[in-house]
């Protein structure tokens, strides 16, 4: 069975943050949304829509307004035969099966529905839905995408599952894995482990898994960020346990925060440019110093949109790691626009945390 979300009024098309926060809830618990649909309040369309998805065999998770509730439920009583009732305060359906305050679930021929009412700056209901741990995902790092499905597609129709390969940045693909009736991911994922011992994460969220590993290991890690401003902290910090293992991050933008907190020197900014390996050596150098900590990655780069010249255009970007014993720095070349490139230095920044330390994330 396919999930499908589906966002009912006008709050969700345009409150960006309350629709990530409700995503990030549901995806705690079912793993994987396979399509999301939003619907404004005054769309004259929502019964026929509705009939035909409670008939498509899925799972269906509907989000509503406090004003859409209750008319959400009618219209379902509409559609399946059914009539509301008073539980606990609420009307329902009196063919649910499950119901707290603000959230019950149902089930209609083969299809399972569960309606959730979502209101700003409150928390959100508990989701009802169930998970079949139908879907995992992993990552692998340093392997080209042939050499990564000749080693997993053999193991992957032996046990029954399926696979859809992306590549996040250069020398990071995403493994999207979904099993088939009989299938078994527990056992593809172990297996593609032993196989890709070095190189393989089996994990649904990379930061959450750094976060782990660095706490078993009780080290610690600092960013030194120009040209991402804060993001790639923003992508560590909002995950649980940040604390124990982020000392902070340092967002020298100009030149002068460069030299004055993290002893850049001033003689290689002039001659080297704000925007060069040295620089960003330099940067994770004195980031690790300044924080105390065990890792430090440093960015400097040309974002755009303007900005760049013919020798370093415009996603001209250096990237520096750095642990007590080594450290190594990469000259990219990103292509998009600010926000994506921006994006994309922060990706490959995590990828050279994890690479400069197998013995720790791997």
């Amino acid at each position: 069975m396919k999930l499908h979300v589906i966002f009912i009024g006008n709050k969700f098309v345009y409150n960006k943050t309350l629709k990530e926060y409700v995503l990030r809830k549901i995806e705690q618990k079912v793993d994987f949304v396979d399509s999301i649909t939003y619907i404004k309040e005054s769309d004259n369309t929502l019964f026929l829509y509705l009939e035909e998805e409670l008939n498509s065999n899925n799972k269906i998770i509907i989000i509503t307004t406090k004003q859409m509730y209750s008319t959400v439920g009618k219209l379902i009583c509409t559609a399946t035969e059914d009539n509301q009732v008073l539980k606990n305060g609420i009307l329902i359906p009196q063919k649910a099966t499950l119901f707290q305050e603000k959230t019950y679930l149902l089930e209609y021929q083969d299809s399972m529905i569960n309606v959730l009412q979502v209101d700003e700056g409150e928390e959100m209901p508990e989701v009802l839905m169930f998970s079949e741990n139908s879907h995992a995902s992993c990552h692998v790092f340093d392997e080209d995408r042939e050499t990564t499905m000749a080693i997993l597609m053999p193991i992957a129709q032996s046990f029954e599952v399926n696979l859809n390969i992306i590549e996040k940045v250069s020398g990071w693909l995403q493994i999207d894995i979904t099993s088939n009736k009989y299938g078994n991911i527990s056992k593809f994922t172990d297996s593609a482990k032993q196989l890709l011992f070095r190189n393989l994460i089996v994990t649904s969220n990379i930061m959450e898994h750094i976060i782990s590993k660095l706490e078993f290991a009780q080290k610690r890690v600092t960013f030194a960020e120009s040209c991402t401003g804060g993001l790639l902290s923003y992508y560590l910090t909002q995950n649980n346990g940040t604390s124990n293992v982020f000392n902070g991050s340092l967002v020298t933008y100009s030149n002068i925060l460069k030299e004055n907190w993290l002893a850049v020197s001033s003689d290689v900014l002039e001659d080297k440019g704000a925007v060069s390996s040295e620089v960003v050596s330099e940067m994770s150098d004195g980031a690790l110093n300044v924080s105390d900590a065990d890792y430090a990655l440093s960015v400097s780069g040309i974002a755009g949109d303007g900005g760049g010249s013919e020798l370093k255009p415009v996603g001209t970007v250096y990237i520096g790691v750095r642990s007590k014993t080594k450290h190594k720095e990469e000259h990219l070349h990103f292509k998009g626009d600010r926000n994506y490139i921006q994006y994309q230095s922060v990706l490959y920044a995590v990828k050279m945390l994890l690479l400069i330390d197998k013995e720790t994330f791997f």
